[in-house]
């Protein structure tokens, strides 16, 4: 019996680290999360021809893993709509106090506020330009959507939605290095409508891309070797696309995600900096001012001097000392004043008369 108990215990000492390590692997890349470095930049890739009509595009978007510390890929895909009449807002990362912050995608009669990010294929930093419902039926905008050779007759082109757009791969909001946008009315409307969470189809294309090694950052350097499928789940066969190359991936190892990475560091350093040290004490009246920034060179913020650097300050200018001609000169004694005039005393007022009685106009004598 106490052989048992001991093979137990010891089990009990194996099992649980790997379950802890599965619970974190196996964690929704659709559910709230955060890291503390900033994610890679969006690999550039064309969108697989759609497979058929009713199906709307979910852009690919990178995933904290904190079981291994690392981004991963989720390729773009094509999904359907839980029902008629709904549209995908994607997800997006914020720079929040020095850290990252993941922000939901979900499912909404309109699309709201995804950080402004750029995921292309309609998603251009606000909305989507891809399509809209009418009658039931999805209408795709062919100058953004690839039908490939899919027959889909409820079509139109409209190019103008796609002008003046920046193209641009960060892919966090916020911070410095990422896209500075706020969410408009409308998509705060947005915000506030039913949402329906993302489809089994979506789950199932995170859950292949959190098991797969190559799609880690740590792995493929920013630039993963599967960027989209054409059905989700399916890794393999002619839906899968690869990134493009850029001119900032020329090398074996680009580096794709450094110049996030350096901003984000630059970020976080720069917003712990504004805190003050525990150690010191401020006086109620400087408390204020230690927590005000002011405008720096550069253009970015930085904290006002901490009453204890007051020692280290550059003492005042001295003022030049006078020549040897100026100490020679004989300084001239200021003119006397001249004495006050003294006024003349104001002569005395006559007396008064005394005021006169009033006279009646007649006396009342008794009868």
């Amino acid at each position: 019996m106490r052989r048992h108990r001991r093979y137990l215990s010891l089990l009990a000492l194996l099992l649980i680290p790997a379950l802890s390590v599965a619970q974190d692997d196996g964690m929704d890349a659709s559910a709230d999360a955060s890291a503390n470095m900033a994610p890679p930049e969006l690999p550039t890739y064309e969108q697989p021809p759609i497979p058929g009509d009713g199906y709307l595009w979910a852009p690919g978007y990178w995933a904290w893993n904190p079981a291994f510390r690392s981004y991963y890929w989720v390729p773009g895909t094509w999904v359907l709509a839980p029902q008629p009449g709904l549209l995908w807002t994607p997800g997006y990362w914020a720079a929040e106090g020095g850290r990252f912050f993941w922000h939901l995608g979900y499912w909404g009669p309109t699309v709201g506020f995804y950080g402004g990010v750029n995921y292309g294929f309609g998603y251009v930093g606000s909305g989507w330009v891809g399509g809209h419902w009418e009658g039931g039926h999805l209408f795709y905008n062919t100058a953004v959507i690839n039908l490939g050779s899919t027959h889909i007759t409820n079509v139109y082109e409209d190019r103008s939605v796609t002008n003046n757009v920046t193209v641009n791969r960060e892919s966090y909001n916020g911070g410095l290095g990422g896209v500075q946008a706020k969410p408009t009315a409308p998509e705060l409307a947005a915000a506030h409508e039913r949402h329906w969470p993302p489809t089994t189809a979506q789950q199932q294309q995170i859950t292949l891309a959190r098991s797969n090694p190559q799609l880690r950052e740590s792995e493929n350097h920013g630039r993963p070797p599967i960027a989209a499928t054409a059905h989700a789940g399916t890794f393999q066969g002619n839906g899968v696309v690869a990134p493009q190359r850029t001119s900032a991936s020329s090398s074996e190892h680009a580096g794709d995600a450094e110049p996030a990475r350096a901003a984000a560091a630059a970020y976080a350093e720069r917003a712990h900096s504004f805190a003050p040290a525990p150690e010191q004490r401020a006086e109620p009246a400087l408390r204020t001012a230690m927590h005000t920034t002011t405008p720096a060179a550069g253009g970015h913020a930085a904290p006002f001097a901490h009453p204890s650097q007051a020692a280290n300050a550059k003492p005042p200018i001295a003022r030049a000392a006078p020549s040897a001609r100026q100490a020679a000169e004989p300084r001239q004694a200021p003119a006397p004043r001249p004495a006050p005039v003294p006024r003349a005393a104001p002569a005395p007022r006559p007396p008064q008369p005394p005021p006169q009685q009033p006279q009646h106009a007649a006396e009342h004598k008794p009868h």
